[in-house]
């Protein structure tokens, strides 16, 4: 059961109860991302995730440490364009330590100059390591093509330059304008009463004073580039993309339908086609990235030099078929299958119930029963697919990119739906 409480000071805190679970999982989600960086301090985000692990007032980095593996809980965090999140899953008997926890690393870590440089060091790493995998790097360059100049369009870790100028007063003037009461969101699911957690989040959270930083964001403009980024590897790595709808639009599941068709699994029609077929990719999909106010689908394919033209065709053959002849009534009845049973199947733990409240209140603002999204899902017409493709695939919505042992003059194939 779902339910909804405010505090005093503006933190909304929402639960799901499962009482037939010995877990309870907690997440504290702070409304902010790469998204709300500005140019001199990107990737500040997730480097003050990292800087939540390096202690507090009362704890060492180890003691938070050996303090959650004493009673065999995970703890964890992740920064994404929109939101970050905080969470430790522990048996329900210690919800109260992990709150006490949650809460001592997120409103009394030090941010010791001596930690900011030693963590430098390790995001440094982390994105020199980042470079060296062209199958993760070329999506954060297709996002650069086709939102630039735009925060949704720079990846998350930040750069060399803007990491190597992060100083005390810049992580906490940010932690400052961003982690307040209006901006977080404390989310459990689990065997945990809603009464319980509230009384948690007020004994621990209920005296954060501020108010968050007013930050206004235009939705990005999509640019139809193209762009090749030659570096000596041995496969090329492509993108090509399309606008998408926002995460809370109207159309928002005849779309996710239409992708799982396109490229979604083993049974799409481009892995059946380009790897099953032909034999000329390992990894070939889609997906989509769904933001407030803007979306973007993308197509991925790593494939060898002398095979990215013939893969490229085969995707537009795909896209062209798709946009002429629609989905058939069995490729709608089957994916819809697909995603309810994925969905329901992905929200067996308390964690992923966790993540899933939590997402919705700091993105949405609401809640969406699983009930009523399974019952959205099966209202999807063929119709309502096919006006989708003919909306979303035009020639002047496709962005390409590739990265590897090519040039411009290497990439011939037909782009034209």
């Amino acid at each position: 059961m779902y339910q909804k409480s405010v505090l005093s000071n503006g933190i909304r805190v929402i639960s799901e109860t499962i009482p037939y679970v010995k877990s309870v999982t907690l997440g504290v989600w702070i409304a902010t991302g790469s998204r709300f960086e500005e140019t001199h301090n990107h990737g500040v985000s997730h480097f003050i995730e990292h800087l939540m692990f390096k202690g507090t007032a009362r704890r060492t980095a180890k003691d938070i440490a050996e303090t959650v593996d004493a009673v065999g809980g995970q703890l964890n965090a992740f920064t994404a364009k929109e939101c970050t999140c905080y969470y430790l899953k522990v048996l329900d008997a210690h919800a109260d330590l992990a709150m006490d926890i949650l809460s001592d690393m997120l409103l009394f870590s030090k941010f010791l100059p001596e930690d900011i440089e030693r963590e430098r060091q390790v995001v440094l790493e982390e994105v020199h390591m980042y470079e060296d995998s062209p199958d993760e790097l070329v999506h954060d360059i297709h996002l650069d093509n086709i939102w630039p100049n735009h925060p949704l369009g720079r990846n998350i870790l930040g750069t060399i330059p803007s990491i190597e100028k992060f100083n005390q007063d810049l992580v906490k003037e940010y932690y400052q304008d961003f982690y307040t009461p209006d901006n977080i969101v404390i989310a459990a699911a689990g065997n945990i009463a809603h009464e319980e957690l509230v009384k948690l989040a007020t004994c621990y959270f209920s005296k954060l004073p501020g108010k968050r930083k007013n930050v206004a964001i235009a939705p990005p403009a999509f640019y139809q580039a193209r762009t090749i980024v030659s570096k000596d590897i041995e496969q090329v790595h492509v993108c090509l993309g399309t606008a998408s709808v926002p995460q809370d639009h109207p159309d928002i599941y005849p779309v996710h339908i239409m992708n799982n068709i396109l490229g979604g699994g083993i049974s799409s029609r481009l892995f059946q086609s380009i790897r099953e077929e032909k034999g000329l990719a390992y990894s070939i999909y889609s997906y989509q990235n769904n933001y407030k106010d803007s979306g973007l689908l993308t197509i991925y394919a790593g494939t060898r030099p002398n095979n990215i033209n013939q893969v490229l065709d085969l995707i537009m053959e795909n896209l062209r078929e798709l946009k002429t002849k629609g989905i058939s009534e069995q490729e709608l009845i089957k994916s819809k299958e697909q995603i309810k049973g994925s969905l329901l199947l992905g929200l067996e733990s308390s964690s992923s119930r966790m993540s899933r409240i939590g997402k919705m209140e700091i993105t949405l603002g609401k809640f969406v029963s699983l009930d009523e999204v399974v019952r959205k899902i099966d209202r999807v017409t063929l119709r309502d697919v096919n006006q989708m493709l003919e909306q979303m695939f035009t020639a002047e919505k496709m962005c390409l990119t590739a990265l590897g042992p090519v040039d411009a003059a290497n990439i011939n194939a037909n782009l034209t739906i």
